[in-house]
């Protein structure tokens, strides 16, 4: 990947910053870090396009520890281009493939892990794309499942397909969810084991000043399960990953994020009440001091090309969180 020319970064940068009030934040979302192009996972950054993207935050953004960057929001000391780095589920790439480039950059970052998938777990949305990466013939049969019957021929194809089970089942209740994705891994050969990280991973990860936070056992919609069941997921998470680090967990992430679709208020107080000092969802813009610290939003500029993701990045400052009233 090409850079863009310092000359054009040294005139952009400066003009938006002065453009903008301070006292905003933007907490990036990542998942992944490929070696090369997954066309299954085709919006994910390869480690090369992963290391420009750092290299840009090092450079023209002030990257922040996620609660150090709450602290100075609240105490309106927050600098000018204040990042946060983020990562949810917990692969296992996470520590092969973006550990190195964090720390080549001096970048600090936030890791979110689901702990029921550690030590060989896999994701239910991952059993759906790796049965259709490996799936024979033109089409797959969902139908006695109450699915439907996908083409599958081509890679765009299997790529139309998984995003169309994915959409269709992932608001189902997760032990309905996952029985349904267990009679879809029926149709695929054995799938991968070793996608997510596994407690050695974790802890070299918090060897290695990358913060560590809980993000549920097993990855629930919480709007979709009871209250006493969201407890359990959210508090055991956090005591799971306590006991293996020997620290307190202090920060969260939604599973998916959306408010009022994947969580509600009530799951908002029950992050508080738990002992969390912040959390995150996904609705996208930045935070400032009006911003609730167990909702923070967060942003993920897609673009490759390294100067359209500064400037799309840069943009996003503009974008006041949506869940306050005015701007901070």
């Amino acid at each position: 990947m090409k850079s863009f020319p310092a000359s054009i970064a040294t005139r952009v940068v400066p003009l938006v910053f002065n453009a903008y009030r301070s006292q905003r934040l933007s907490i990036l979302i990542y998942h992944r870090v490929l070696p090369q192009r997954d066309p299954m996972r085709a919006a994910e950054p390869t480690v090369e396009e992963f290391d420009t993207q750092m290299r840009i935050l090092h450079e023209y953004f002030q990257p922040l520890p996620l609660l150090d960057a709450v602290e100075k929001l609240e105490m309106g000391t927050l600098p000018n281009g204040a990042v946060c780095v983020t990562f949810d589920d917990g692969y296992a790439d996470n520590e092969i493939h973006a550990m190195p480039v964090l720390k080549k950059y001096g970048i600090p970052a936030t890791v979110f892990v689901s702990t029921g998938f550690l030590n060989g777990g896999r994701m239910w949305n991952d059993s759906v794309i790796e049965v259709l990466r490996s799936c024979k013939g033109e089409v797959l049969d969902l139908r006695e499942l109450d699915l439907d019957c996908y083409s599958v021929g081509s890679t765009e194809q299997r790529v139309h397909a998984a995003e169309r089970i994915l959409q269709q089942i992932k608001h189902l209740d997760p032990q309905d969810r996952l029985a349904l994705v267990n009679e879809i891994r029926k149709r695929g050969p054995k799938l991968p084991d070793d996608l997510m990280m596994t407690d050695a991973q974790v802890q070299s990860l918090a060897q290695n000043g990358i913060t560590i936070g809980a993000h549920t056992v097993n990855h629930p919609i919480l709007a979709s399960i009871n209250n006493d069941h969201a407890r359990r997921e959210i508090q055991e998470s956090k005591q799971y990953l306590e006991a293996l680090l020997q620290t307190s967990i202090d920060v969260f992430a939604y599973p998916n994020g959306r408010p009022e679709l994947d969580y509600t208020a009530q799951h908002r107080d029950l992050v508080s009440e738990l002992g969390f000092k912040a959390a995150v969802s996904t609705h996208w813009g930045v935070g400032t001091r009006l911003s609730d610290n167990f909702q923070l939003p967060r942003f993920t500029p897609w673009d490759r090309h390294p100067l359209k993701f500064a400037v799309r990045l840069l943009a996003n400052y503009r974008n006041i969180d949506p869940l306050i009233a005015t701007p901070g």
